[in-house]
C-alpha cells in the first residue's frame, strides 16, 4: 500500500514540474502556472462554486454506473450461462456495441429534457455493454469442472451463483469497470458541455469561452480527482472482494 501511494505521489510530482516546465517554455494565457491554477482552485472552492459543481457531476456519475451495474451483470451472467439466451440477445449486442452512444445525446435531451436524467441515462448506456459482454464471457469461461464439483455437492442455482459464478467473474467485472470508467468521465464532460448549466463540464467549458484559463484548468483538475478517487474505490473494492488473487 505504501509503495502504491509512493508511485502515485511521484507520478504527480513529475505531472506538476511537466506542466510548470511547459508553461514556463510557452507563456501564453492558454497554459497557466501550477500556481495561478491552483490558486483559482482554491478560491472557487472556498466560494462553493467547484464544490457545487462537483457534487453535481460525482452524483450523475455514480447515479449512472450504478443504473449499469445493477441491469448489466444479471443479464451478462444469464447470457454467458444460458446458451440460447445468449444466442438471441448476442446479435443485437454486436450491432449496438460498436456504435458510439454519444451520438444519441441529442435525442435522449429531447424525450428526457435537460436535467440529470439524460446525463446519467448516456454515462449508464456506455458503461453498461462494457460490463456485459466481459461478465458474459467471464461466465461462459467457468471451467466445467468447477461447476461439476458444485452439481456432485447439490449446490442449487443461487449457491452455485454466490459461491461460484459471482466470485468467478468480479474480477474481470471489476476491470471492465476500471477500463471504462475513462469513458464514462469524458461522456460526462461532453454531456455537461451540451445544453447544460451545471457540473464540472459547464464549469470548464465556462472558463474557456471566458478566457479564464485557471479556471478551466481548475475544473479540469476537479474532474482528474473526481477520476481518481472513482478508480481508487475500483481498486480498494477488487483487494477486498477478490483477495484470493494474491495467491
Amino acid at each position: 500500500m505504501k509503495r502504491i501511494i509512493f508511485n502515485a505521489c511521484l507520478a504527480t510530482a513529475l505531472l506538476l514540474l511537466l506542466w510548470q516546465v511547459s508553461s514556463i517554455c510557452l507563456n501564453k494565457a492558454f497554459l497557466p502556472s501550477v500556481g495561478q491554477t491552483f490558486e483559482v482552485m482554491v478560491s472557487e472552492w472556498q466560494k462553493g462554486s467547484l464544490l457545487n459543481q462537483t457534487i453535481i457531476s460525482t452524483k450523475r456519475i455514480l447515479s449512472g454506473l450504478f443504473l449499469a451495474i445493477v441491469l448489466s451483470i444479471p443479464l451478462g451472467l444469464a447470457m454467458g450461462r444460458i446458451k440460447i439466451l445468449d444466442e438471441i440477445i448476442s446479435p443485437l449486442i454486436y450491432l449496438l456495441y460498436p456504435l458510439p452512444k454519444v451520438v444519441f445525446l441529442p435525442i435522449i435531451v429531447v424525450i428526457m429534457g435537460l436535467g440529470d436524467a439524460p446525463k446519467i441515462f448516456l454515462i449508464a448506456l456506455v458503461v453498461f455493454f462494457q460490463i456485459l459482454v466481459s461478465s458474459r464471457d467471464a461466465a461462459k469461461n467457468i471451467p466445467g469442472e468447477y461447476l461439476e464439483n458444485m452439481r456432485s455437492m447439490h449446490a442449487n442455482l443461487g449457491q452455485r451463483l454466490r459461491h461460484l459464478i459471482l466470485p468467478y467473474c468480479l474480477s474481470d467485472i471489476l476491470t471492465a469497470l476500471r477500463i471504462t470508467l475513462g469513458t464514462s468521465i469524458a461522456i460526462l464532460f461532453f454531456a455537461e458541455t451540451f445544453a447544460s448549466v451545471d457540473g464540472l463540464g459547464y464549469f470548464i467549458l465556462n472558463g474557456m469561452e471566458s478566457r479564464n484559463y485557471p479556471k478551466m484548468y481548475a475544473g479540469i483538475c476537479a474532474m482528474a480527482i473526481l477520476g481518481l478517487m472513482l478508480y481508487a474505490v475500483i481498486d480498494a473494492a477488487e483487494r477486498f472482494f477478490c483477495r484470493w488473487k494474491k495467491y
